[in-house]
């Protein structure tokens, strides 16, 4: 599959992606480069091969939900600098 500077010039615009005129050729041969690899990737026989998600099988340690020791709002709080009404006080983020 050839990408043309056309294609890489919509692909930028869609993206939001400023890129100079003379930088297009360029782009679009790393592109179709890409596209390439790509194709090879569609020649290999996965035939009986199952889909996985990591290299590594691993499972989650599982464990029971039970309920900690909450209520120790006080020890949480004190190690804030500043707290009002059991809560965090911080600055200000958004205006």
């Amino acid at each position: 599959m050839s990408i043309s500077k056309d294609d890489v010039r919509k692909v930028a615009r869609l993206s939001r992606i400023a890129v100079p005129e003379e930088r297009l050729e360029q782009l679009a041969g790393e592109l179709t480069g890409i596209m390439g690899w790509i194709e090879q990737l569609n020649e290999v026989d996965v035939e009986g091969v199952e889909p996985m998600t990591s290299v590594v099988e691993a499972s989650l340690p599982m464990r029971e939900d039970v309920v900690t020791d909450g209520g120790i709002q006080d020890h949480v709080l004190a190690n804030a600098p500043r707290a009002e009404e059991g809560f965090f006080v911080v600055p200000k983020a958004v205006e």
